[in-house]
Formats: structure tokens, sequence, C-alpha cells
């Protein structure tokens, strides 16, 4: 049953595990992207088997790619994709994945007819307008602002101007796909900052890793010129996001977890963690032995967690897990620059501040984010609204209080389909 409670394991010793992660989604699904718009076959290894990769994977064949898996695991799996003309007439299922309803119709608007586009019940209310009046800007049509809409290709690019203050796949949505418009493409940002900057960083240097001329030199201002892009192997980093409750853990049990093969230079934004845990008084090292660009990066509690005061607007889907700590810290926290995330799967700020409430915490949202205060918390339900971050979030907190609840864990499929099995190895006496 999709809906069941799961109980949260109660840590009852400090974990002490290493923990593999599987691909990163946000590395996944760009590639996939790029390899089914790229100039010759290619491959995708290591990527990511999730809901999400999975949407974006039959998003591809239905565009007229061929993705055949060459080896697979239950997380995992190598692509060989082989790019075809852009078909039109195909019907894309969104789910409940951004990088989907966001990346996918700028390539769609490259077809010579109409490409539908649907997904989840709370997809239809996740923001749309930015990106879809920005394709009919650059020539195409389109006949809703939200999901369930119709692109009606094809579009030559040019200039267009956007505000993509809500999310900064609209800007990544554009930029994967620009160098095959015949007039690339200009975008100019106006109005609040942009979240999540480096996930557009990391569309930039993939989108260089694949031959495609990008200049980022202005502020706001991002120029692609027309072009190919080169057909390549790509291989997928793991995910550092999904890294976060297993840290974590190390933090709330005052004990120590290895993820191997961290990246020691990367573009994604849970790499930001190494700097948070160590502000919430984790200690954070590495393991010492890095080699081909990686190393293990090793988390130690140290028996007390400590509120902060931070801006997440760069890595506001870190949220979830720092207010799950928050509310188990001795100080205060507070969270700034993620207004953005009442747009995400679900009103990421309200849902968090209900849940840490609901079992006795004491949060509250602020303008732009979250303040959480220190108090003695029971047992209770965890919802999870459809949102693989705020159920792990929910674990966290089930490892220090007993009797948590966590409704529909298995939406932590969307990124990563082992997580309630990964927990409980995690926490097997070793």
């Amino acid at each position: 049953m999709p809906n069941a409670h799961w109980p949260a394991p109660l840590a009852t010793a400090p974990v002490v595990a290493t923990v593999p992660l599987p691909g990163s989604k946000s590395v996944t699904n760009r590639a996939l992207l790029l390899a089914a718009l790229a100039d010759g076959p290619g491959s995708v290894r290591q990527a990511l088997r999730s809901r999400d990769a999975d949407l974006m994977a039959a998003a591809l064949r239905a565009l007229g790619a061929t993705l055949t898996a060459t080896a697979e695991t239950p997380s995992s799996v190598d692509w060989q994709v082989t790019p075809g003309p852009v078909r039109a007439g195909a019907s894309i299922d969104a789910g409940l994945a951004g990088t989907v309803m966001r990346f996918v119709p700028p390539m769609a608007a490259l077809a010579d007819g109409p490409v539908s586009f649907d997904g989840d019940p709370h997809a239809r209310k996740r923001p749309m307008g930015p990106i879809l009046d920005a394709l009919r800007a650059l020539g195409a049509r389109v006949d809703n602002d939200a999901l369930p809409f119709t692109v009606h290709g094809p579009l030559t690019g040019g200039e267009v101007t956007l505000d993509a203050s809500a999310s900064s796949q609209f800007v990544s949505g554009l930029l994967l796909t620009a160098a095959r418009f015949g007039k690339g493409v200009t975008i100019r940002h106006v109005g609040p900052p942009v979240p999540s900057q480096p996930h557009i960083e990391m569309t930039i240097h993939m989108l260089r890793e694949a031959g495609v001329r990008v200049d980022d030199s202005e502020p706001d201002v991002w120029r692609v010129e027309p072009g190919p892009i080169a057909a390549r192997d790509w291989v997928v980093e793991p995910d550092l996001s999904n890294a976060a409750p297993f840290l974590s853990a190390a933090l709330v049990t005052g004990g120590t977890v290895t993820v191997p093969h961290w990246p020691l230079r990367t573009t994604q934004p849970g790499d930001a963690l190494r700097t948070l845990l160590t502000d919430m008084g984790a200690r954070v090292a590495w393991g010492g032995a890095p080699s081909g660009g990686v190393d293990d990066l090793v988390v130690t509690g140290t028996g007390e967690i400590r509120g902060i005061d931070a801006d997440l607007r760069a890595v506001g889907e870190l949220t979830p897990t720092i207010a799950a700590l928050a509310a188990l810290a001795v100080s205060p926290t507070r969270l700034r620059g993620i207004a953005h995330l009442r747009g995400h799967e679900t009103n990421r700020l309200a849902a968090l501040v209900t849940e840490i409430n609901a079992l006795g915490g004491d949060a509250e949202e602020t303008d732009d984010g979250l303040v959480v205060r220190p108090r003695p918390l029971h047992g209770g339900t965890f919802h999870s609204y459809d949102d693989h971050r705020m159920a792990t979030a929910g674990a966290v907190i089930g490892l220090a209080v007993p009797g948590i609840e966590v409704e529909n864990i298995a939406t932590t499929a969307k990124t990563l389909p082992e997580f309630a099995q990964m927990w409980t190895t995690m926490l097997a006496p070793r």
C-alpha cells in the first residue's frame, strides 16, 4: 500500500556506516537530454534509476531517441543513447519531475507539430508560466500556462526575457536545447535573484563538456550559440543531495557515516553539506585516499546539534533535512532565501512548519524561509505530501524521537528507490 505509514527506526546506538549512493538525478536527466540531442550515439553510465529518471527516459523515447540499457542494478543503469529526429504527436508524462516538465518542452518545440504534456495532480500546481511564455516569445505556440499543456513547434530561437525567480529550471530548460535552435538563444532574467544557481552552473558546465558555446559573462544573461551538441560518454556522479539524510544521521546519533566517491570538484548543490553540517556541530573530513578526483567523505557527530543562521537560496533542496536537524538542535535556526520552495513538489515551507509543530516543535514561516526553535518532540505521523525530501526529513527526526511514522515512504522512489532499505542497513549493528 503506497500510503501506508512507515515506522521510522529509532537509533539505539551511534550509527557507524558506509553508505554508497546512486547517481545524481540532476546530472542524469541533463546528460540523458543532451545525449538525445547530440550529433551521434553516446552513453550515460551510472545513471540514476528512479521515477524521475525513468520519466525522462520515457519522454526522450517518445520524442524519437533510442535508449538501450546495457547494464542495470536496482538503482542504476548504463544507457546507450541514439538520437533521432524530434517527432511530433507524443504525449509526455512529467509525473512530479520538475526536470521533465521544464527541460523537455524546449526540446519538444523542435518538432514540426504538437507534443502534449501532463503529470501528477500536484504537478498541475507547479509554476510553469515563465518557460512556456519564453517558448511563445521564441516562436512556439503553447495552449496553456500550466500542466496539462501542448507545445506546437517548430521554433527558431532568438532573445527572450523571463523571471526565473521561482526556479532555476526555467533557465536550464532553455539552455539545454538552445544550441539546436536555428538562432541559438539569449536569455535575460529580470526579477528577484534566481535560486539554486549551482544547478545553472551544472547545466553550463555540461553544455561546454558537449562542445556548446555558452557566454555567461554578464550577470543574469546567458547566450548560447547555435551549433551541434557533441556525442560523448557521460559518467554520472553520486547524488550529493541524497546524502543529506544519511550524513545527518551521524550528527543526530553521535556516530560516523562515510559516503564513498564524493567528488573533490563538483557543481552539485549537495556539496554544501560539508559546510552546513560543520556549522551544525559535525566534524567533516576526507577519508584520506583521493583517487580519480573523488574521495570518501566522513561525517562524525559530536553529541550536539547546533542551530544555524543560513541563506539556502542556492541549495534549497537541502532545506527539509536541515530543518529536521534544526528541530532537534539545542539553539534556534533561521533559514533564509528559500521562498521559492513554496512552489516545489509541495509547499515545503508550510509542510515543514505543519509537521514539526504537530510533533510538539516550534517552527514558523517567514517571508523567505523558516525559523525553528528548540522544543522537545513527541511521536506521531510525519506526512510526506508525496514529496521525497519531506519523507526523508521525517526519517531523520525519527532517529531521535520514538514513535515517528512517516506517511508514504515510497515517495522516496522519485530520486532514491532503495531509501527505506538503505536506511535500515545503515542502522544495523556492526
